[in-house]
């Protein structure tokens, strides 16, 4: 596993940065997730909301201490030698504060943009061993398929190069996240069995930084309830990797066939497989998901708020530091 120049430690717990946040609210929500005592704030690059890097360039800005993540860049949608001068330029102004995730992003969107490529897997590789060594301040390595940096050299190099990770979800990905990464992003639903399972494609020093929505309340019911709204998409295909390690798989699978919309799945979904794929419940259920998953790997257990009121929200989270 290559080693990396700032070591995210395990036990950390993050928040998301919600990609539907007001932009208005970015700067309050960044300074008040440093205020009550997150170790980290994750960014989201999604098509057509915000750019990943100018939100980690505000949220480092008028913050002093809390790690900022970018979750995720993908590899298709920037030329890797301005990429590596974007990350650069931020770990000099932020160092040891920013951890930068690439990844292959969502392949309808990237087909959208007209930049999703023959192979993903061999891109990433390229792309990935490619930004690194330019934060290093070493010479580009030799041009590739996708991937022509030989030789370029930045000149602007920070003191601590950003831990580079890779949010993916297929073996062969998380495989090449092993060989040029220095982690993984697991993208939610993030179990235990499922981390476990991606660990296994890493060396014991990597970073595993994993998502899941989440929603607390001194009411364990009202916070069920809330958090299954952030649980429609997971029945879909592309979350099929996340899935696979759960002992109620193919009951959850035959469940999504028999409901409407993944609304209807969120909403009918039984208790307990809610418990288990996102962190709930009042404040000690939730503390207890996340040393799960802690004890399963995760570095970084980051919590997506899920709720009309992110702020609230976040007030909400918080309990579980306590």
């Amino acid at each position: 596993m290559p080693g990396t120049d700032a070591v995210v430690t395990r036990g950390r717990v993050g928040v998301m940065l919600p990609r539907d946040l007001p932009a208005s609210d970015l700067i309050p929500y960044a300074r008040r997730a440093e205020q009550l005592g997150f170790d980290e704030v994750w960014v989201v690059e999604d098509l057509g909301w915000r750019g990943g890097v100018a939100q980690a360039a505000t949220a480092l800005a008028v913050t002093e201490r809390i790690t900022v993540g970018i979750g995720i860049m993908p590899a298709g949608a920037r030329n890797v030698c301005f990429a590596a001068m974007e990350l650069a330029t931020l770990a000099q102004l932020h160092p040891g504060r920013v951890v930068a995730g690439i990844g292959h992003g969502m392949p309808g969107w990237m087909r959208d943009a007209g930049a999703w490529p023959a192979s993903p897997v061999t891109l990433l590789k390229e792309y990935t061993t490619a930004l690194r060594t330019l934060l290093r301040g070493e010479p580009g390595p030799a041009n590739g398929r996708y991937v022509q940096c030989e030789g370029v050299q930045l000149t602007e190099i920070p003191e601590l190069a950003p831990p580079v990770i890779l949010g993916v979800r297929g073996p062969k990905s998380q495989a090449a996240a092993g060989e040029v990464a220095d982690g993984l992003l697991l993208a939610e639903p993030a179990a235990p069995a499922y981390i476990e399972n991606s660990r296994l494609h890493l060396g014991p020093d990597a970073t595993v930084v994993s998502y899941d929505a989440a929603a607390v309340d001194e009411d364990e019911n009202v916070a069920l309830d809330r958090v299954r709204d952030g649980l429609a998409a997971i029945g879909e295909p592309d979350w099929a990797a996340h899935i696979a390690p759960l002992p109620f798989a193919a009951e959850l699978g035959a469940h999504r066939e028999a409901s409407a919309d993944g609304a209807e799945f969120a909403r009918t979904l039984p208790a307990e497989w809610v418990r288990a794929l996102a962190i709930t419940g009042t404040p000690a259920q939730a503390r207890a998901a996340i040393a799960a998953r802690h004890a399963a790997g995760a570095s970084t257990v980051v919590l997506a708020p899920v709720g009309a009121d992110a702020l609230h929200s976040l007030e909400s989270l918080a309990r579980v530091l306590s």
